[in-house]
Order: C-alpha cells, then structure tokens, then sequence
C-alpha cells in the first residue's frame, strides 16, 4: 500500500472511503444497513470513534471520524473485520436474497485473490484515508458525502438520505445514529 495512504497523525481526524470488493451493491436492505449503523454505533459508544459526519452508500461508505484512543488504523481494521463477518453470515441466513449464491461465489472469488484472506472478502483492503487539517477541507469532504446520494440519484436532497449525517446537520430530521457534532 502506498505510504500516502496511511493514517499519518494518529490523533487527526480522517475522511475515509471504503467499498465492498468489485463495487458490489451490497446496501439494498435495511437488515444490512441496520449491521453498519449498529457496528458504528458501537464503535462510537465503547471503542473511542468519534463520527463527526457518515454516508452509507449502497456499494460503500463514507466517514468522517478521529479515534479518541489514538489508534484510527486499528480502529477501521476492527471495524471491517467485524462487519465483513456479520455481513456475510446476514447474506447467507438470508432467505430473502435473491442474490445469495451469485454474491458468496464474488466474495470467494475476491478471497482467492488475496492470500491474507482464506473463504470469503466483503471489503476491499484499501481505505485511502484523507487527514481533515482545516475547516475548509472538513466542510469539503462533509459536502462531498452528502451529496453523493443526490448525485447518484436517490434523492433530491442530501438529507432525504436516510443513511447519512446529512439528517443529523439539517433540523428536525429523525436519524438512524448519531454522531459527535463538537
């Protein structure tokens, strides 16, 4: 991986993306985005993650965040790791998905590819974290994720979104999660 890439200042806050392998549209039930919400949620209430903005798109997310403990690396790795488990268990229990068979052959697929991997891969390894070193590039990056559901169709809006801080920045919106505003 690139050095740029790297979670440089250990107490920064960072803007991150990161996606399912081959872009997969992963986020079309509520049961899969409720597995992130709450896996954020967790991380915010007992890992030390303050989320000061986050996007859950269908194939990817977005987040705006700093690790109080100083360990933002770990923190993310912890986080995809755990997610990625209870993803595809949810995908495999699912009845309901249609999708079922297609989408565990793509995840052993992604998995062959790499040797650190040994049955499935639901992320993609790379994180390309960005360090918010000013206002300016906060409110940049904070846009950035809101709009994406606007400029990918969904809605009119960015706080229409329902998986996104957007709501939580805009007044009387009801939210999904919450994050640390201060």
């Amino acid at each position: 991986m690139s050095r740029k890439y790297k979670f440089k200042e250990k107490d920064g806050a960072y803007f991150i993306s990161f996606a399912t392998v081959f872009w997969i549209d992963i986020f079309t039930r509520i049961e899969y985005f409720d597995i992130i919400i709450n896996s954020l949620s967790y991380c915010r209430k007992n890992k030390g993650m303050i989320i000061f903005g986050y996007c859950i798109m269908p194939s990817h997310i977005h987040l705006i965040f700093r690790a109080a403990n100083e360990n933002p690396s770990d923190l993310i790795r912890d986080f995809k790791g755990f997610t990625s488990k209870q993803m595809i268990n949810a995908i495999k229990e699912n009845s309901q998905e249609s999708r079922k068979d297609w989408l565990m052959w793509m995840f052993k697929k992604a998995a062959g590819r790499n040797s650190n991997i040994q049955n499935y891969q639901f992320w993609q390894q790379n994180n390309q974290p960005i360090e918010i070193w000013s206002l300016k590039v906060f409110e940049e990056k904070l846009n950035y994720m809101h709009q994406n559901p606007v400029k990918s169709g969904f809605v009119f809006q960015p706080y229409e979104w329902k998986y996104s801080s957007a709501r939580n920045y805009y007044e009387n919106e009801e939210t999904v999660m919450n994050i640390d505003m201060n």
